[in-house]
């Protein structure tokens, strides 16, 4: 009786898995829709892409500021109360952003989605670790990572997409609908979850004594704030820079995220095979990319070119960094991640506020250069990086 009764458990536990992964879509895809719906959420408030943008800058910083302090804050609740809580927060915010009457009444709905992204990236790792099937809990990473790509891949373009044909707040609407169906087939399938391993601040005092580690995270930052200098106002550099029809500057942001699963594979390939190329080949290929984003922007089949490079490069560094993070923090692994999801955070909000001031001041058609010299400072820290003696070794 109990050799039938596992083969169902084993498809639950799947089950629990795929829709963490669905739910790590829904999380990514909202961070970055914006991106895709500057113009058109800035006709709705009589405001300019640059102004709109300001709602990337602090829905990251939110994130930023609330990983590390929410993680240790619930670190003794149960899992599954404490993921169906979070989902109510993102849902109800969703809807607020639906109905959103001002542009401040959006900022504070996005706020409100910013605090349970960073409950839920918190957490979730280690919960797909734990409802994995036995011994496929790197399985179980991986479809997570899966779910983070294709955001990158069909969210925002089709968010864009959905904006385009029926208004940007439909593609929040659609954003609450879809995450309503995923948190109920999680309250459905997880089990209790007691909270376990979730770290404290005495983690704290060991990661600061490990220089590689702090070299990592400050690259993080660097270069995290480089490719959002520029990408954070790719949609309307597009559309006016390039002029590129409102179909064009879509199907570049699909090649760009397509991109996500060769540099995917490119990162799982050949890292393990050259373990010091890896961060400075990725972080150049990014530096490369924004420097030629105007001199591309001439031809539709250059910056449709140069968009794979591009989203090549932004995966496979992100996929680094986070390996490298989890090599050099392995017995702190939760408290790691917390402070590198915070760190990149800080990033994308530094590097939004950045691409709009350049905007403003400099011109829209800038934002590649500003981006593309400062990945290039990123570069030349990668090599301090991967020289260290304790780099390999750790």
């Amino acid at each position: 009786m109990s050799s039938s009764a596992q083969p169902p458990s084993v498809t639950r536990q799947w089950i629990c898995v795929i829709a963490l992964a669905c739910a790590a879509f829904i999380f990514n895809t909202t961070e970055f829709i914006p991106v895709a719906l500057l113009s058109d959420i800035g006709h709705s408030f009589a405001m300019t892409p640059t102004e709109v943008g300001l709602m990337l800058t602090i829905y990251a910083w939110v994130v930023a500021l609330l990983s590390l302090p929410i993680m240790l804050l619930t670190r003794s609740i149960e899992r599954r109360f404490l993921l169906t809580l979070l989902f109510i927060v993102f849902i109800a915010s969703h809807v607020l952003s639906y109905f959103a009457w001002s542009f401040s009444i959006l900022v504070t709905s996005r706020i409100g989605i910013a605090v349970a992204h960073a409950l839920f990236w918190s957490i979730t790792a280690s919960l797909a670790v734990r409802v994995a099937p036995k011994g496929k809990e790197f399985q179980a990473l991986g479809l997570l990572s899966t779910g983070t790509a294709m955001a990158m891949v069909l969210g925002i373009p089709f968010g864009r997409m959905i904006g385009e044909s029926y208004g940007w707040r439909n593609s929040f609407g659609l954003i609450a609908v879809i995450a309503t169906l995923v948190c109920l087939i999680l309250v459905k399938t997880l089990p209790r979850l007691p909270s376990v391993n979730s770290g404290s601040l005495s983690s704290l005092k060991s990661l600061v004594k490990r220089p590689s580690l702090m070299l990592v995270f400050a690259l993080t930052i660097i270069v995290i704030s480089a490719q959002f200098t520029a990408y954070s106002y790719i949609e309307p550099f597009a559309l006016k820079v390039a002029e590129f029809s409102s179909v064009q500057t879509t199907t570049l942001l699909l090649i760009y995220g397509g991109a996500g699963f060769l540099g995917s594979y490119l990162f799982g390939k050949f890292a393990p095979q050259f373990p010091r190329l890896t961060i400075p080949f990725f972080t150049l290929g990014l530096g490369l990319s924004m420097l030629l984003l105007l001199p591309m922007s001439t031809s539709l089949f250059g910056l449709n070119s140069l968009s794979l490079i591009w989203g090549i490069s932004i995966i496979g560094f992100s996929l680094a960094l986070q390996a490298k993070t989890l090599n050099l923090a392995s017995d702190a692994t939760d408290v790691a991640m917390s402070i590198f999801s915070g760190l990149y955070n800080v990033g994308i909000g530094g590097g939004a506020l950045l691409g709009g001031i350049v905007t403003a001041q400099i011109g829209l058609d800038r934002i590649g250069w500003v981006g593309g010299l400062i990945a290039i400072l990123g570069f030349m820290l990668t090599l301090a990086l991967v020289h260290r003696p304790d780099f390999i070794r750790s």
